[in-house]
């Protein structure tokens, strides 16, 4: 039979969409069952009104997720205490799209472009944080455009970085440039200063919006501070 950790380890690589960071770690999966070939997972949100589709997105990923794991012939994933919860409940269990739950509030049937605007942004926050550690280290803007991927030492910085470069298709191999636009293309050396500065001010967003969330989290479910998550 399938463990809990075997099930917390496929949802830890479920992440929010705005917030680029895993489920398991906003504390967002609440109940946590498991009986024979079947897995039933809660999920709960910071605030009622949070955007629906990032809410069906997280809902529908952790439902990949956890069908992925071998001896996992059913998973049910319930969102709880949303505005949208009895829809969201509901087209998954019909097996409908986001358009077919909610028809008319996106253009296509898979939220394929919504997946990449945040990857894109998730990209060019992780590309700051190796950058700016590449930076503690005596790294000038100058070297940085001269880089390779094979140049970066080891980090957990450059893991998540080369995790988002791959999730966009772009070239991960240790000759590749290692700063490059969100399209793949090597940032000159002129323009390296321009392009962190505004990769800070999304890296920034992205936190800023993550420590919001739990704050909102924690009041919202009493959750003290230090607190880790019981499912």
């Amino acid at each position: 039979m399938t463990s809990r950790a075997e099930v917390l380890d496929a949802l830890s690589g479920v992440r929010d969409p705005e917030l680029d960071e895993p489920i398991t770690e906003l504390d967002f999966v609440s109940e946590l069952r498991i009986e024979g070939d079947s897995v039933d997972v809660r999920l709960r949100l910071p605030t009622y009104f949070c955007a629906p589709n990032f809410a069906y997105l997280m809902v529908a990923d952790a439902r990949e997720a956890v069908l992925s794991l071998p001896g996992v012939l059913r998973a049910k994933v319930v969102l709880d205490d949303h505005y949208a919860s009895k829809e969201i409940n509901g087209g998954m269990d019909d097996g409908r799209s986001f358009e077919g739950t909610f028809p008319g509030e996106t253009a296509g049937d898979d939220l394929d472009e919504l997946r990449s605007v945040f990857r894109r942004k998730s990209f060019v926050s992780r590309q700051e944080q190796l950058c700016r550690r590449l930076r503690t280290d005596g790294r000038s803007p100058e070297e940085l455009a001269a880089m390779r991927l094979g140049d970066a030492p080891p980090s957990l910085e450059l893991d998540k970085y080369l995790e988002r470069r791959a999730e966009l298709g772009l070239d991960i191999s240790e000759g590749a440039p290692l700063i490059v636009d969100p399209d793949g293309n090597a940032v000159p050396e002129e323009a390296v200063v321009q392009h962190l500065r505004f990769a800070r001010t999304v890296r920034v967003s992205i936190e800023g919006n993550a420590s919001i969330c739990r704050g909102l989290l924690a009041t919202r479910y009493g959750i003290k501070e230090g607190e880790e998550a019981t499912v």
